[in-house]
């Protein structure tokens, strides 16, 4: 019997050892399992096949959490060599920096696409639970979300260039792979900066990520009402960045005595909690900006607008390629520019007005409206 057949015949068996949503699987599996090549998905090149060193520490396995995609680039230099040859080298060097520079157990990411187009398993174990769907190997591609999503790594640098289109047409594949296996949808594909202070995926390739859900969207042959009309960041107190530095804007807004520094603290847990109690919001135990506190929390903008709340915007829409705004709470010329930028790109109304949707946009967030050209 194959190990990916035992996988599946032994999830629910009393011989596999279940603590909360972690499976603990070096016992399970045997520290000298190799992985065995995919049946189901012969184009995604195997660790073995690539000579991956083994992990460092035994993998961890999450089961009944992936909801989401992170997308990164890697930051390597964008080569012309698109060869098999080039793809193996990069996933050989990746873990080699994950596991002798960041001290990580294996590389972080879950899987690899070279600018060749070819797919690679990046964390071992990564390619066997795809295939079940069962369960997800706990990453180190994106801290505050490795235990719930699945991180795939596009070499290259995408801050003013974009993907080649093998590598497009591959991150397509792959995405809708996991989206079929793990039972989520387009708008649950996010970039890595959407929940950390990080310049990854890139500028360029980020603004494609409409497109990205589109065709992903259409390959899944997803019906447009189907698409919630906004899905938010769920972000919380292991999340930093942009995102948070944003929300605690939002809660300055507000009037809570938060500032706002992009790393998240114990007060504004409490903001948020008693924000979420004066409105008859399900209150989160951890502070959770659920999309109900987001849509409360963020006012309606436009060309008069001054305050916490523009800098809030001003302040994401800076790291995100607006770099003529300053922070300055003044809905100036630049500001309403960047505003119809986004509106245009997720299919909005083109107003240069802060409305609920394009707030949702502006965080990160995915709304129905990208998709109405793709979808029916």
């Amino acid at each position: 019997m194959q190990r990916r057949t035992l996988f599946t015949a032994g999830m629910g068996a009393a011989t596999v050892a279940v603590v909360g949503t972690e499976l603990a699987t070096a016992a399970f599996w045997g520290e000298a399992a190799g992985a065995v090549p995919s049946e189901m998905f012969p184009w995604i090149i195997d660790c073995d096949s690539w000579g991956a060193r083994p992990p460092t520490s035994p993998v961890v396995l999450r089961q009944g959490t992936t909801r989401k995609i992170i997308v990164h680039h890697t930051a390597y230099p964008n080569t012309t060599d698109y060869s098999r040859e080039q793809a193996i080298w990069l996933a050989r060097d990746i873990q080699r920096l994950h596991q002798d520079v960041n001290a990580f157990a294996d590389s972080g990411q879950h899987f690899t696409i070279s600018r060749g187009g070819f797919v690679l398993e990046g964390r071992h174990r990564s390619l066997e639970t795809l295939e079940t769907g069962l369960a997800q190997v706990q990453g180190a591609h994106c801290p505050g979300r490795n235990h719930d999503s699945i991180g795939i790594e596009n070499e290259g640098t995408y801050i003013t260039e974009t993907p080649t289109q093998a590598l497009w047409d591959s991150l397509v594949r792959l995405c809708v792979t996991i989206c079929q296996q793990y039972h989520i949808k387009a708008h649950n594909i996010f970039g890595h900066w959407d929940f950390r202070a990080t310049q990854c995926p890139g500028i360029a390739f980020y603004r494609q990520f409409p497109q990205l859900r589109r065709d992903v969207a259409v390959a899944l042959g997803t019906r447009l009402d189907e698409v919630p009309e906004r899905t938010w960041p769920d972000i919380y107190n292991a999340i930093g960045g942009p995102v948070t530095n944003l929300a605690q804007y939002l809660l300055r807004n507000a009037g809570y005595a938060i500032v706002p520094t992009g790393v998240w603290s114990s007060a504004m847990t409490l903001a948020i909690q008693d924000w979420q109690t004066r409105h008859g919001l399900t209150v989160s135990p951890d502070g959770t900006m659920t999309a109900e506190t987001w849509e409360t929390l963020a006012p309606e903008l436009d060309k008069d607008a001054t305050g916490d709340a523009v800098s809030a915007l001003q302040s994401i829409l800076i790291p995100k390629g607006h770099d003529d705004l300053v922070i300055n709470g003044e809905f100036d010329n630049a500001t309403k520019h960047a505003v119809k930028f986004l509106q245009q790109l997720h299919g909005l109304p083109v107003n240069g007005k802060v409305d609920t949707a394009t707030w949702c946009v502006i965080t990160g967030g995915v709304v129905r409206d990208a998709f109405k050209s793709a979808l029916s």
